[in-house]
């Protein structure tokens, strides 16, 4: 994101992940409740994702996690959230 570029966070996060601005918000807001006390700034999510090159759009505490890996943001985490299991493994 350049000096001159005068979009908000969410607004680049909607455009690397092409999802609405509104998904895009709850994406960040969670990235950052996925640490305990500390949490990063939108600019500084924005900055770790844009750079990642993700190929499908990781979810909130993936990001967190690797923040946390990379140092980028060295604070604890969280419980990761509940795995979501397929409802065909529920019927077999």
């Amino acid at each position: 994101m350049t000096p001159k570029d005068k979009s908000k966070a969410y607004e680049e996060i909607a455009r690397i992940f092409e999802i609405s601005n509104e998904s895009a918000k709850y994406f960040l807001n969670h990235v950052q409740k996925s640490f305990k006390v500390e949490r990063p700034p939108h600019k500084l999510i924005l900055e770790f994702v844009a750079k990642q090159k993700y190929e499908y759009q990781p979810t909130p505490y993936d990001v967190a996690s690797a923040m946390k890996e990379g140092g980028i943001w060295d604070f604890a985490l969280g419980s990761p959230p509940p795995a979501l299991e397929d409802e065909e493994d529920i019927y077999q």
